[in-house]
């Protein structure tokens, strides 16, 4: 039994619309483009494409929507966060790990700034993100994800000797919102995901201190830090996004402090490996595998021997 189907796109502002039709199905499929990600309006066709005897089709649709659309870049996810999030391109970092897993599909942009917090961050915001030229909010460069990863700063504590970042409870919730919602009003189709501050070993802290510190003791402490963690996990109740509890996952380990902390607050390699194994669920379970974004240009098993350049046409 053959399948004839047809594709068409439509084009309307900055997102691209490709319906491909099958006689075989009463509801077509219907798969949305913007430059950056694939939303699957009709799970049963999607599957339907996915079977054995139609994966080469599926494979040689997409691979020629976006070969011909040379204007279009690959999709992106930023990385907005603290010095975490900043070393995370280190060897082993869990941003390192990120672009590798998805090194054929999406550019994965860091935007790491040590020592901030969420009013900083909330502060700096239009300059790290600037509008489109076009100042509709909704930008033609939309990633199609977005990790929020601030709060191990924001929980220094008021009375000890990094108190300038300190920022109150309240105040950390409203930012985080407010974070949120400007990414939200910019690029509403992006998926953004939050990240707990993650649990502190006090014991290192006093042995490894970022400033002058004469009264001996740490500048945050793990209760801090998991009250942050809650007041982010709840700020991701309320706005119905996906977030990473880093806080109690680690904690689930009997050796956490040593395994995972490299001085009481940054991360291990190992560290790194838990962050980045619980973005990649995050981002599955929002949509955006391996296998739901295409390549950007053919794979090596996919060019033709006797005949390489017709598959760049």
């Amino acid at each position: 039994m053959s399948l004839s189907p047809h594709a068409f796109l439509v084009q309307c502002n900055e997102l691209l619309a490709l319906k491909i039709c099958s006689l075989f199905q009463p509801k077509p499929l219907s798969a949305l483009f913007n430059e950056r990600c694939i939303n699957i309006v009709s799970e049963s066709a999607f599957s339907i494409l996915h079977s054995p005897s139609l994966s080469k089709l599926h494979s040689f649709i997409i691979s020629n929507f976006f070969l011909h659309q040379t204007h279009m870049t690959r999709p992106k996810i930023y990385l907005y966060g603290d010095s975490i999030t900043e070393d995370s391109f280190s060897i082993g970092g869990w941003g390192a790990s990120l672009a590798h897993h998805f090194s054929r599909t999406v550019d994965v942009l860091l935007r790491g700034y040590s020592g901030y917090n969420t009013r900083w961050a909330l502060k700096v915001l239009d300059r790290v993100f600037p509008a489109s030229p076009g100042g509709d909010g909704v930008s033609a460069t939309a990633p199609v994800a977005l990790t929020v990863f601030f709060g191990a700063n924001d929980a220094c504590l008021p009375d000890r000797c990094s108190a300038f970042q300190h920022v109150p409870l309240h105040e950390y919730k409203h930012n985080l919102q407010s974070i949120v919602s400007f990414f939200k009003k910019r690029w509403p189709s992006t998926l953004v995901v939050l990240i707990t501050p993650p649990p502190i070993d006090e014991e290192a802290r006093c042995r490894y201190p970022y400033v002058d510190n004469p009264q001996g003791l740490p500048e945050r402490t793990n209760d801090a830090a998991g009250e942050y963690a809650r007041v982010c996990m709840a700020v991701a109740g309320e706005l119905g996004i996906p977030v990473v509890d880093l806080w109690t996952k680690m904690q689930q380990f009997p050796d956490w402090k040593k395994d995972f902390l490299s001085d009481g607050l940054h991360l291990t390699q190992s560290g790194n490996q838990v962050v980045f194994e619980e973005v990649i669920t995050k981002l599955r379970d929002g949509g955006l595998s391996l296998e739901s974004m295409p390549v950007d240009l053919p794979l090596i098993a996919d060019i033709d021997p006797n005949n390489p350049l017709k598959s760049f046409q």
